[in-house]
Parts: structure tokens; C-alpha cells; sequence
């Protein structure tokens, strides 16, 4: 039995829109037909709605890329940080971070003061932070650097398995403190020495140039 002509048409459509990985359209095209001859709504109008709503699932779906891509253990945000504690935090600096123009201009970050202050769910937020203003990003530990790229060099996929710290708009280097370095000592130099700003976390603020 031959199916009805406007089944016909629906069935290719939707093979279509999948081809064309167009899943919002493909699942909302009729309901929103319904909703907008209901509403009287413009034929632009209804399109309009269809494109937003795929619009906003492609930018969703680029959104969990990103973080899938930031390896981050937790995501932390800026409001659920405890200003409380350290006490003399600069508080206007450190939300102006958060602006994320120093990343435009191409200017390191670093969080200074004792464990336990806050400095990775500050560096945590950023690179959140990031994320969701469509900035690439990696966040790594110093000593997960260091053994990584010391691994390479002795199998030769240095420049490899660089290309994955230095290709990201922010790279987030938790637990400098922390450095059980292999004890080859390593030592290669890491491109793009940028300007830094030094932010101690328990004390006052201070800008350094290198």
C-alpha cells in the first residue's frame, strides 16, 4: 500500500533534515506548525521560531563540547565562592578576571596564596567561564604537564602532545605548588611567554611584567 502523499512528504523531509543534521527542525516542525496556525502566526515568524530553537541546540551542544574538551574534574562557578574566606581578598580584582580580557590580550593569570584559599575553584570558574563565552580551554596540573611532555620527548610526539596545551585560548595550570618533577629534571621551555598578573588571594594585588 503506497502511503498518503503528504506522509510521503513528511517522511522526506525528515530524512532530509537529518541528512542535513537540522534535529531541532526535524522534531519541532509540525508542533510549531499547529502552534503557529493557531497563533496566526507569520510564515517568517514561524521560521524564525524554528531557527532559534536550532540556533540555541547547536550552541548547547557546542557549550558541552568545550567542557567535555576543558577536562575540568567539577565545574565551579563565581557565585558559589566563599568571599568570606580569605579574608583580605581583593574582590573587585578578582571579578574583574572574570571579564576575561586578558585573554585578548594574550596576558597570563596567576593565583598566589597558601592551600586552601580558593585558587582552583577561582581557576575552575575562569576556565567555566570561559566555556560558556566560546573560548577553547584546558585545564591540567603542572606535574600532569611536566610528565606528559617528558613521556613525549622520549617517544618523540613532543611537539603532539604540546599542540594540546598551547592550541587552547586559556590553559589552566592548577597545583604549581605541587611538582614531583620526573627526575630528569625537565626543562624544555614552554612558547608564548606572555605578560603575567600576579594575584595573591591573602594579601594585596600587584601587576608584574616579565
Amino acid at each position: 500500500m503506497k502511503p498518503e502523499p503528504q506522509a510521503a512528504k513528511a517522511s522526506l523531509l525528515s530524512a532530509q533534515l537529518t541528512t542535513l543534521q537540522l534535529l531541532h527542525l526535524r522534531e519541532h516542525y509540525e508542533p510549531l506548525a499547529a502552534e503557529a496556525a493557531r497563533k496566526q502566526l507569520s510564515h517568517v515568524d514561524y521560521l524564525a521560531e524554528l531557527i532559534e530553537g536550532e540556533l540555541h541546540r547547536r550552541e548547547q551542544r557546542s557549550l558541552e563540547r568545550r567542557i567535555r574538551a576543558a577536562r575540568m574534574p567539577v565545574l565551579k562557578s563565581l557565585d558559589a565562592f566563599d568571599w568570606g574566606w580569605p579574608k583580605k581578598i581583593n574582590r573587585e580584582q578578582i571579578q574583574n578576571l572574570f571579564r576575561l580580557t586578558f585573554l585578548n590580550d594574550h596576558t597570563n593569570v596567576v593565583l598566589v596564596s597558601n592551600v586552601g584559599l580558593g585558587k582552583t575553584h577561582l581557576m575552575l570558574a575562569l576556565a567555566h567561564a570561559a566555556c560558556l563565552r566560546a573560548h577553547s580551554v584546558r585545564f591540567t596540573t603542572a606535574v600532569e604537564i611536566i610528565n606528559t611532555l617528558t613521556a613525549a620527548q622520549r617517544v618523540g610526539s613532543f611537539k603532539r602532545e604540546m599542540a594540546k596545551y598551547v592550541r587552547p585560548t586559556l590553559l589552566a595550570i592548577d597545583e604549581l605548588g605541587y611538582l614531583p618533577i620526573d627526575n630528569g629534571g625537565w626543562r624544555r621551555p614552554v612558547p608564548g611567554h606572555q605578560p603575567t598578573l600576579r594575584t595573591r588571594l591573602d594579601h594585596h594585588y600587584e601587576q608584574s611584567h616579565f
